[in-house]
């Protein structure tokens, strides 16, 4: 089994577009948890003035990271109606492929993207509280 995945993507917000956007983000929750069941984490946050939006994706392994990732082509198409991509973090280490997938995948004129998925996990967990 693989390290753990964390993927932190950071947006612009398209000017008029913050409501379309908060539609669309719901719609986005609701699919990742009812068709990723390895997405283990899934958060969206707006920073103060709703300019801008992170999206935190964490995964147990790479494959689940994989099974994430079937589709996102699709859902990133539909997603940069309202954003366009600022940056993205990716720590621990996909499997090739993905990877691969994940650089290829911006918008026409979008700027160089800089993964930083090459630190060694040390340690750590994830804790929910129970339901």
């Amino acid at each position: 089994m693989s390290e753990p995945i964390v993927f932190i993507s950071h947006f612009k917000v398209r000017e008029g577009k913050l409501e379309g956007l908060k539609e669309h983000a719901q719609m986005m929750i609701e699919l990742i948890n009812a068709e990723k069941p390895g997405t283990v984490a899934f958060l969206q946050y707006l920073n103060e003035d709703e300019s801008e939006l992170s999206i935190v994706h964490v995964f147990p392994d790479a494959d689940a990271f994989d099974q994430h990732s079937v589709g996102v082509a699709e859902r990133a198409r539909a997603g940069f109606e309202f954003i366009e991509p600022i940056s993205r973090e990716l720590y621990g280490m996909p499997n090739e492929k993905t990877l691969a997938m994940m650089t290829g995948i911006r918008p026409p004129g979008a700027p160089e993207i800089e993964f930083h998925h090459k630190l060694k996990h040390m340690g750590g967990y994830i804790r929910f509280k129970s339901e």
